[in-house]
Formats: structure tokens, sequence, C-alpha cells
């Protein structure tokens, strides 16, 4: 009987494919026998325990249900629970802004340092970050926060004075920049970040203002265009180191 094979096994495939036994499954099974109830009983029962078998929820009694034609009854087991998926947040942190130096006024004294020349036709930008023992400011032409500087000014404090004499050592061993003298202070000067493709690196001389406090004074590539040359962006970092003076 190879047509009731067939059929057996498409109405077992469809019942697997859900990983539960249907409450009608042995009176399809039978009714796809048609008049041949007595003959494929055994097979039908025997397609139904098949499919009780995969099927990894409840369980099917049987009972007079195999005698009767009657459709078995699906138990669910009382102590059976359903298991959700951990629920996942998934609504992106809301950034939050760096701590800052607050309100600095014009900005020519921040942290523990004053600024006594900047050039010409720069004022604070109206921006800071505040890293504790690392903190910084900058200028521009419009004061406007989100614009671009023209003179940053980064300094470095007790811990992190360290990390930054290790960044210039860098630059000595590489042979990048020169040891400058500003009045009874040193200094570095050196161009950071050279691109490459030959891109203007920033202008930066690093002055050491006592062993717990070091400067980073710092021109934007786009800022260096406004003078006649290095020789010019050298001697405005010079006058801006002259005029640090440490509150420390």
């Amino acid at each position: 009987m190879p047509a009731l094979e067939e059929e057996l096994r498409q109405i077992m495939a469809d019942e697997t494919a859900r990983l539960h036994a249907a409450p009608d499954l042995a009176e399809r099974v039978m009714r796809a026998a048609g008049g041949r109830r007595t003959r494929v009983r055994g097979a039908a029962l025997a397609a139904v325990a098949a499919v009780i078998a995969a099927a990894p929820i409840g369980y099917v009694t049987l009972g007079s249900a195999a005698t009767s034609g009657e459709p078995p009854v699906v138990v669910q087991p009382t102590t059976a629970t359903t298991l959700e998926p951990p629920a996942i947040d998934d609504t992106p942190p809301v950034p939050s802004d760096p701590p800052d130096l607050g309100d600095l006024g014009d900005g020519k004294a921040f942290g523990h340092v004053k600024v006594g020349y900047l050039p010409e036709g720069l004022r604070w930008s109206h921006w800071s970050v505040d890293h504790g023992d690392s903190y910084s400011t900058s200028y521009n032409f419009d004061g406007d926060k989100n614009g671009f500087y023209c003179v940053q000014i980064y300094m470095y404090e007790d811990a992190a004075v360290q990390e930054l004499d290790e960044r210039i050592q860098q630059y000595r061993d590489e042979g990048e920049g020169e040891e400058v003298t500003i009045g009874d202070r040193t200094g570095y000067l050196v161009v950071q970040n050279v691109g490459e493709d030959g891109m203007k690196g920033t202008p930066t001389l690093f002055l050491r203002m006592g062993d717990r406090q070091r400067a980073e004074i710092m021109f934007s590539p786009m800022y260096v265009k406004k003078f006649s040359g290095a020789e010019a962006v050298n001697a405005e970092l010079r006058r801006i180191a002259e005029g640090l003076t440490s509150t420390l």
C-alpha cells in the first residue's frame, strides 16, 4: 500500500515540522486509510507514536482512542513553563559631554595657568575639557565652540606629566624636533601628526613649567597658513610660551 504509506509519511512530516502532536492526528490517519481501518490501525498508531516521540511539548493520551476511533487527547504538563528569551535593551546610549572647565571669561586663565599673550585677533573659543591632571582650552577668531581652533593649550600636571615626557622622548629618539630655551625654562619644538601624504602637521611647543607641570602649545595646520613660514610660526609659539605663568 504505497499510497497509504506516502500519506502517512506526509502527515508525520507536517506534524513534526510543528514540533507537537495535533489532537486529531490519529483520526486523520484513520481517515487516510478509508475502509481499511483494521489493516492500518497498527501503522496509524505507530505514526502517532513517532510524532509524539519527536514532540518536546506535552504528550498524547491514546487510551480508548486506539480502539474507539475517537481522536486522542493532548495533555500539557502542569509544571511546564514557557521560557522567554531575556529582554534586550537595544536603546543606544545617550552620549554625554566630557567634563569642562566652566566659564573661563576671556579664557586667559584656566586651571593652574595664566595666558599672557595670544596672537592678534584670537579669543577664547568657549570650549574646554577637564580630565583632572590634564586639561585644555583653545582660541579662535569667532569664539564659537563648534568652530575650528587656531591655538590650543593643553596642560599636564602630576601623574600626567610622565606620559607627556615619554612622548617628548620618543620625538628625541626619532630625531624629530629640537630643544629650545624659553627664558629660564626649557622646551621642545616639533611638528606633530605629519601625514604620510605630505599633509601639513601641527606645530607644537612643549614647555617645562616646573617639576609637576608641563604645557603643550599647538597651532592648527589651517591657522599656520596665515603666517609667512615656519620661522614666523615658531616665533609666535615662543611668545605664547613666554607669557604662560604657573599658579600651581
